[in-house]
Parts: structure tokens; C-alpha cells; sequence
């Protein structure tokens, strides 16, 4: 991790029985969630995780699915958390000068933070972060919880950043003070090439040299944490599974922490999220189950259930119902009779629409129906985007602050070391962040729109009433509200706009 900074190390073996101890108590505190997940990934996410049980990979995992209502509502969902968040090769954030520097100083550093920006924004193109943060997304709106290993590449790599979505079957994590998931631990298995490149300077057991000659595909259980130790974090590898006493591989301090936990939900007391499917999933059972029995009715319903006389010339065992078949019987006896049914299964269909629609709500999948004609009206845009705002919002506000603000300001630090952005601080005060997404603008539509109507009304009655508007100060305002870069923004009017502006008041 080229990121990474080496400090003093405590003694060895009290450092290793105390992460240890740490893991085994927050694996334990976890270890009431795990039926809850797997009930929630079993019917929304079959392939993705097992947590009480463990299964051998290319196993079937949708054997006891019957409806893919959530299957198909989690990927649309994730889908379209990805482009209203994180929109890929879209600028879904930005830099801009704070609320303490004086207008000349915004000015002048306005377009050094947009070039940064950019920047950024290009490394996360270049990396693989669009398709780990989907692999988190599914994770959120099934699991509640998700985390995102954020790492530094080698020098000269194709782009700084390097990313992996962790699942949540492997990742134990602790609260901190702050109530946000400082404390992660994450288990991993890798061969012994993976382990050699991946911490070269580890000196690795005899037996796990020999092992892994013998079976290049051989794994061995590595247990990573990042631990928050005074103002900072602590980094630790450890190879375990390899004796009494585990290995260490790797320690080092952090300034900032490599691994972004966020949540969909939070309860209080709790220290994981809950998810939408978890809302849903007595819906989803239901679904699941009604559908099951529809298809057992179908299969009764196309072979039937049928009658014998035991009259020593019928074998039912060896009657086969297929086309020409002749089934012998005695004389005066009926034979083989088919058994009318009672009824008729007609109302599940009822319900299971009901239960799709239920489910497709709680998953946000049915928000203003689909677009019904190739182009949409400025209202209609604007009436979409504030519903996806008003169902999203308490979401975004704790994505925001656990994902998009930890993610930014990871991305700068590791950059910054480099040179590639200025040496300033995003602290909110002299450099802060400015949120692009689909999502963030969509929240400001409505205040765009309303500024607009008013700006027109007031134009409307004569040159009077127009002396009321501020033009430069909307036109900023605007352009604020609707994510524009802050280099295209004047904080100060030209000269030539100053004597006007000075005329027309005196």
C-alpha cells in the first residue's frame, strides 16, 4: 500500500492478542444480524453471499425461487443509485472556494479547484471505482451496510486509485465515538502469489512457502483491520490458520482511513444499517411462496389427479399418461376416473399483483410510472426529479456524509501527497465541496424554478418593478443551485458593469 506510512510498532504479540480479541467480540456482536442477511440476500441476492451457511462455489443458490420481483427491483434500484450518485464519466462533484476567503481570493482560486476537480474526477474514471461502488450499492439495498476498500495505486499505474467492494459476509465492523463505522475487519483468502505481491516486505511461515509451491491455488486466510488509534488509524495483516499464534504481515499508520463504510438506514443502539429489502421481505416471501403454489396448481391442473379401482387387473404403478395409451381394467369396474377439483386457484392472482407492487414500491422502482413518450416536458423532468429527491432524501443526507464526502476527501489526500492537486485544505472553510449529482441538482430544482417564475413575473411589470432584481447576484445564484462550475461564476462585476450598475442607481 504505497499510501502507507510505517510507525513504531507495541510489542508484537500483545499488538496481535488485542486485534484479535477486538475482531472475536465485534464477530461476535454481528453474529445476530447473520439470519436476518441471509434470509434478505436468499431471496433478493441469492448469488452474492451466505452467512450461516457455507456453500461451494458454482453451487445452485435460486432453487427455492419462484419470483423475481426482487431480483430484477434490487439491480434496477442499484442501477439507478449508481447514475443519481455517482454517475459514471458524468462530473458528480466539485471543488469551490469557502465561505472564508474574501471575494478577490474566490476569484483567483476558483479555477485552480475546478482543474483539481477535474482531475479527480478523471482518476476515478480511469480506475475501477464504477464497477466495486455498484457491487456496494447491491450490498446497501440488501444487507443495510456496505464497504469500499479505497487504495492507493503504484506510481505511473494508469490511474492513482484502486478499489474493492468488500461483502458484507466478510467485513466485521465496530462504531466509534462519532457514530460512524471507524473500526473495520475484513477476512480474505489468497494464494500464496497474491499474498507475495500484494505485501512483499512480509516474511512469510516456511510451511505457507511450501504449501503454497505445492498448490499454486492453495489460500490462506488473511484478517486486515483498520483500527482508529489516537487521531489517526491503524493498519494490520495478519495470516491466520497457519498455527497457535497468528502472523503478522503488515502494520502501518494512516492518516486517513482505506476502508468507506456506509449504511441505507440506521436504528438506534444499532451499529449495522437496514435496508429496504429488509422492509419488503415479508412481501417477498409471500410472493415467492404464492407463486410456488400457483405452479404446483398449474402442474395439477395439466396432469390431473386420478382414481383406481384395485380390482386386480389396474397396476396404477404401472400406468403411464401419454397420448394413445390403452389402460386396461376389468369388466365393470370404472376403471381410472380423474378426482374433480373443489375449486379454483383464480385469486392468487390478485394478490401476487398486490405483492409486486408492494415490492416494487419498497425497492423505489415505481416512482411516476415510466416514461410514457420519447420526450419528457420541463415539468414533467422537474416533477420526476423532485420525487426521486423527496423518497431519496434522508438516504442521500447519511450517503453523503458516510460515502460522497469520505470518498472526495480520500481521493484529494492521496493526490495532493502526489502533486497533482494544490496544497490546500478541504476542511469546509477554505476549500469545501460542491455536490453535482443528478440527485444533489434535483433537490435544487425546485428553488431554481421558483426563482425563475419570479424573476419573469417581476420583469413583467415595467422597468420599475425590474429595478428590484439583483441580475448578477440571480445569475449566480443559479448557477450555484444548478452545479456550474465555479470558474464560469463572477464573484465581482467587470468595470464596464460597475458604472452601469452605478448609473442606474443614481
Amino acid at each position: 500500500m504505497p499510501d502507507i506510512a510505517p510507525n513504531e510498532r507495541p510489542p508484537e504479540e500483545a499488538r496481535l492478542e488485542r486485534i484479535l480479541g477486538r475482531y472475536e467480540r465485534a464477530r461476535a456482536r454481528r453474529a445476530g444480524w447473520e439470519p436476518l442477511w441471509q434470509d434478505s440476500y436468499d431471496y433478493a441476492l441469492p448469488q452474492r453471499a451466505s452467512f450461516t451457511r457455507s456453500l461451494a462455489p458454482g453451487e445452485p443458490r435460486m432453487a427455492r425461487l419462484y419470483d423475481g420481483t426482487a431480483l430484477d427491483a434490487v439491480d434496477q434500484l442499484a442501477a439507478s443509485l449508481l447514475a443519481n450518485l455517482t454517475p459514471p464519466w458524468s462530473q458528480w462533484f466539485g471543488l469551490k472556494p469557502g465561505p472564508d476567503l474574501s471575494p478577490e481570493e474566490s476569484e483567483a482560486l476558483s479555477p485552480v479547484l475546478e482543474k483539481a476537480a477535474r482531475t479527480i474526477q478523471d482518476h476515478f474514471d480511469r480506475s475501477n471505482f464504477a464497477v466495486e461502488i455498484h457491487q456496494c450499492f447491491l450490498d446497501l439495498i440488501v444487507g443495510g451496510t456496505a464497504s469500499l476498500f479505497f487504495e492507493e495505486n503504484e506510481p505511473g499505474g494508469f490511474s492513482a486509485f484502486r478499489f474493492s467492494a468488500v461483502p458484507l459476509s466478510d467485513t466485521v465492523l465496530e462504531e466509534g465515538e462519532s457514530g460512524l463505522l471507524d473500526g473495520t475487519f475484513r477476512l480474505s483468502d489468497f494464494t500464496l502469489a497474491q499474498l507475495t505481491a500484494r505485501y512483499p516486505l512480509a516474511e512469510l511461515p516456511a510451511r505457507v512457502l511450501k504449501d503454497g509451491g505445492r498448490d499454486a491455488q492453495l489460500r490462506f486466510r488473511v484478517l486486515e483491520s483498520v483500527l482508529p488509534e489516537e487521531g489517526a488509524f491503524r493498519y494490520s495483516a495478519l495470516l491466520l490458520d497457519v498455527g497457535a499464534q497468528a502472523v503478522a504481515l503488515e502494520s502501518a499508520r494512516l492518516g486517513v482511513s482505506p476502508v468507506i463504510n456506509f449504511r441505507w438506514v440506521k436504528t438506534p443502539g444499532e451499529i449495522y444499517g437496514r435496508s429496504p429489502v429488509m422492509k419488503a421481505l415479508p412481501d417477498i416471501k409471500t410472493a415467492n411462496k404464492v407463486v410456488e403454489l400457483v405452479l404446483k396448481n398449474a402442474s395439477i391442473s395439466v396432469t390431473g389427479i386420478w382414481q383406481a379401482d384395485d380390482d386386480g387387473v389396474l397396476n396404477p404403478a404401472n400406468i403411464e399418461l401419454v397420448p394413445g395409451s390403452i389402460i386396461p381394467k376389468a369388466v365393470g369396474s370404472k376403471g381410472l376416473t380423474p378426482l374433480e377439483m373443489p375449486g379454483r386457484f383464480d385469486i392468487s392472482q390478485i394478490v401476487l399483483e398486490d405483492l409486486r407492487g408492494r415490492i416494487r414500491h419498497a425497492l423505489l422502482t415505481d416512482t411516476l410510472g415510466p416514461v410514457g413518450t420519447a420526450t419528457m416536458t420541463a415539468t414533467e423532468v422537474i416533477e420526476r426529479s423532485a420525487e426521486m429527491a423527496l423518497l431519496l432524501g434522508a438516504t442521500y443526507g447519511r450517503l453523503q456524509a458516510e460515502l460522497l464526502t469520505p470518498l472526495v476527501q480520500r481521493a484529494f489526500t492521496i493526490l495532493r501527497r502526489r502533486g497533482e492537486v494544490p496544497d490546500v485544505n478541504l476542511d469546509g472553510r477554505t476549500v469545501a465541496l460542491d455536490y453535482r449529482s443528478p440527485l444533489a441538482r434535483a433537490q435544487g430544482q425546485r428553488n431554481v424554478q421558483n426563482t425563475l417564475n419570479w424573476i419573469s413575473s417581476v420583469l413583467a411589470m415595467g422597468p420599475q418593478a425590474a429595478e428590484a432584481v439583483n441580475l448578477p447576484e440571480a445569475a449566480r445564484f443559479l448557477g450555484q443551485a444548478m452545479g456550474v462550475p465555479s470558474d464560469l461564476i463572477r464573484n465581482e462585476l467587470p468595470p464596464l458593469a460597475q458604472q452601469e450598475a452605478a448609473n442606474v442607481s443614481g
